[in-house]
Formats: structure tokens, sequence, C-alpha cells
């Protein structure tokens, strides 16, 4: 029996991954269909395909999980499916569609589930496009590692200290600078709400824009060379967070194009949150190697003390 349930356990480690897909894939079709329905004709042909989109994107996304799930409760059809190069192809389609998806519905200028103040509007349509991404990503590293032995997270951990950390904060700094863009172009060139919202939103931009280039930067060395100059990771780090620990009040207040809650809000904070963590990663490593240079220095002063103590000893025979 045991050797039964362990066999059947290891034909499907992703099983669990693909029905939460399944789940996530159900909720953005229900919200994108009534957001959809909702709308109505609006007129504008962009927001219509972004809706066919969303739809189909879910439809799809839904119908490949459910087949999936399927073929795993029948030990002919798994063989098929279970860490085949089938399943490896609608991992990655699943991605690709999911990233294309939170593009379209996170797009303030469409309005399907953020307005044009960047304010989420369909909870259910947001919350669980970002779900639907992340788990899509997971499934794709998860086979992944199964069917070709490559370890992302490992290689990421073992490749150079704070990589994963560094690539994180570009992605979310790309966000910002992408979110605080769009809210430019509505609030400030199409129709103009204000001068200090308006610096504000800049203040989003150039952020986000430096936030990228300074990760960029880094991950590039980090990646090619399997390490990146200490000081100059010092240097970001401090730039950022102090950057950020500004920039962060200033656009997530009242007046700020991040007040309400949606990409720039989440994703600003995310900024903060990640540069605070290289920071105090950055201050941990320097501590280490402090403690490292006085261990050293203390057993060169006993070895240079003994061999005073032996020419001592010398000198007196």
């Amino acid at each position: 029996m045991t050797d039964t349930t362990e066999g059947d356990t290891s034909r499907s480690p992703r099983f669990t991954h693909w029905c939460a897909l399944f789940v996530f894939s159900t909720i953005v079709l229900g919200a994108a269909v009534e957001a959809a329905n909702n709308n109505g004709e609006s007129g504008d042909p962009k927001t219509e395909s972004n809706e066919k989109w969303s739809i189909v994107c879910a439809a799809c996304t839904f119908a490949f999980c459910a087949l999936v799930i399927l073929m795993h409760f029948n030990a002919v059809t798994s063989l098929f499916i279970v860490g085949t190069k089938i399943e490896g192809l609608l991992c990655l389609v699943l991605a690709a569609f999911w990233s294309g998806l939170v593009a379209v519905v996170a797009d303030s200028r469409h309005g399907l589930a953020v307005n044009e103040k960047g304010a989420v509007s369909n909870g259910n349509l947001y919350y669980f496009s970002w779900a639907g991404l992340i788990c899509a990503v997971t499934l794709l590293t998860g086979y992944l590692r199964s069917a070709f032995q490559i370890d992302i997270q490992g290689e990421l951990k073992t490749r150079s200290a704070r990589l994963s950390v560094w690539t994180a904060h570009m992605a979310a700094a790309i966000v910002v600078m992408g979110s605080s863009t769009n809210i430019y172009k509505n609030d400030c060139v199409n129709a103009f709400v204000g001068d200090e919202f308006c610096r504000r939103t800049k203040l989003g931009i150039g952020l986000g824009a430096v936030g990228t280039f300074f990760a960029l930067v880094v991950v590039f060395m980090k990646i090619y060379t399997s390490k990146a100059p200490f000081l100059l990771e010092a240097v970001f780090g401090g730039i950022l967070v102090g950057s950020f620990a500004f920039g962060t009040a200033y656009i997530t207040s009242e007046q700020g194009p991040g007040s309400p809650l949606g990409n720039l809000y989440y994703f600003t904070w995310g900024c903060f949150l990640s540069s605070f963590l290289l920071c105090s990663s950055l201050y941990d490593d320097y501590n280490s190697a402090k403690s490292m240079g006085r261990g050293d220095n203390n057993d060169l002063a006993m070895e240079e003390g003994n061999k005073a103590d032996g020419a001592a000893e010398e000198d007196q025979i």
C-alpha cells in the first residue's frame, strides 16, 4: 500500500498547482464576463479587444486545466501529461497567456480591473489574475526542475548573493515605471489634474526608471560574472532605499498617484521593501567580513606572539 501511494504522488508533483490554476481561471473567467457585460458597448475598440482577450485567455486556461486534471485521474492518460513535453508546452503557453492577461486587466487606460486613477475596481479580476500568473510561473519552474533538473531557485542562490532580490526589485520597478507612465498620460496629458499630482507621478516614473537601471546592471554582472562589486551594490542599495523611503511616502500619500490600492501602490511598497532587504543583506555581509578580518588579525597576532616567545626562549638557552 505504501509503495502504491508513493508512486501515485510522485507521478503528479504539480497536481495541486494545476487545481489551483483551474480555480483561478474559473474566477477570472466569471469576473471578465461580468465586466464585459457591465461595460456593454464602450465604443473604444481597444477596450473591447482587451475584454475579449481576457475572456479568451481565461477560457483557454480553464479548458486546459480541466483536461490536465482529468488526465491525472487515469493511469493511461496520465502517462501523456505528467512530466512530458506536452505538459511543458502547456506550462509555457499558460505562463505567456497569464502574463498578457495581467498586462491587459491591470492597465488603467481601459478600465477592466483598474480604473483611470489606478485603483482596483474589480477585485476578483485583478487579484486572481496576479494569482494565476504566479501559479503559472510556479508550474513552469516546477516542470523545468523535474524534467531537466534545472533548479531555478537554487541556481539563483548559488549563482550570487542577493540575485533573486535584485531580480524582484527590477520587476517591481518596471511595474512602478509603467503604472506611473499610464497615470501621467491619463491625468497629466489627456486631462490635467494638478501640479502636485503630476509632480509626484513624474517622481514615480523617475524612481521606477532608476530602480530598473540599477537592478539591471547588478543582475547582468551577477549572471555573467557570478558576482558584482560589493561597493557598487552598497552604493546602489543605499541610493535605492533612501529614494524609495521618500518616494513611497510621497507617491502613496493622499495627494499622490499611488494612494488608491492598485499596481502603483503595491509595487512602490514592494520596491521599498526589496531595497530594504538588499541593504540589510549587504550590512550582514559587511559585518561577517569584518568579523572574519578581526579573527585573521587575532590569529596573526597570536602567531607573532608565539614566534617572539620562541625566540626569547632560544636566547635564554
